[in-house]
């Protein structure tokens, strides 16, 4: 598989196309990002790590039935993908109440919430992604109906079986971000699920093992990431 050139550069993923117009090589790097990118670090190993995680909890949703864009790992930090048309829409499964829901609601963080809630935001850092419902997915045709509802019922199974797994090697999942886009008309998870893009804490200690500790400056950033890669990857 031939990399050829750089197709897009986010906060912390490089995509760059390939001999196959079907293909993408998706490149994760060491930095860290938060705040709409206004803070950044970088950190040795990150890229690895989260490649790593992302791989192994893909292919554990495959198992069932969940189709992703994950085809091969390529390097410590490359994977190659299918190449989706993207929804652009942030799909955010919360379990307990962490993050912006707890300053919007004024709600006590760890609050457990049963069942889990389902939240919808707009893919636009410059407008800070702006939380959005089904009225704004029909209006501007954002995803179909069929394809939202579609995306309700993965999301679901996704949580049980993220949250089976997790619990297995002692981390609760607190809430977590999906993607999705269409390949060849199929539904497709996208991006990734690691850290970055969740948030995980110590079932006994409940320390945050995930960005906030970048967020909000807890320290020990790349060690914790390490430990959950150690528990999940082993």
């Amino acid at each position: 598989m031939k990399k050829c050139v750089e197709l897009y550069k986010g906060k912390s993923k490089t995509i760059y196309t390939t001999d196959n117009p079907d293909l993408l090589i998706l490149r994760f790097r060491d930095e860290i990002t938060a705040f709409d990118g206004k803070r950044i670090e970088k950190f040795f190993n990150k890229g690895y790590i989260n490649n790593n995680i992302n791989y192994f909890l893909m292919n554990e949703l495959s198992k069932f039935s969940i189709f992703t864009q994950i085809e091969k790992i390529l390097s410590k930090n490359e994977v190659l993908v299918k190449k989706l048309k993207m929804i652009p829409i942030e799909f955010v499964i919360r379990n307990r109440a962490a993050g912006s829901i707890v300053k919007r609601l004024d709600i006590i963080e760890g609050k457990i919430f049963n069942p889990p809630l389902f939240e919808l935001f707009l893919k636009n850092d410059s407008k800070h992604d702006p939380m959005i419902n089904e009225s704004y997915c029909k209006t501007f045709n954002l995803v179909s109906k069929k394809n939202l509802v579609n995306i309700y019922k993965i999301s679901k199974k996704i949580n049980n079986i993220l949250t089976e797994i997790f619990n297995s090697v002692g981390l609760i999942l607190v809430d977590f971000k999906l993607e999705f886009g269409l390949y060849k008309k199929q539904l497709t998870l996208g991006d990734e699920i690691s850290p970055d893009s969740s948030r995980l804490w110590d079932q006994k200690t409940l320390n945050k093992m995930d960005k906030d500790r970048f967020r909000q400056s807890l320290g020990n950033v790349i060690e914790t990431y390490h430990e959950v890669f150690r528990r999940i990857c082993k």
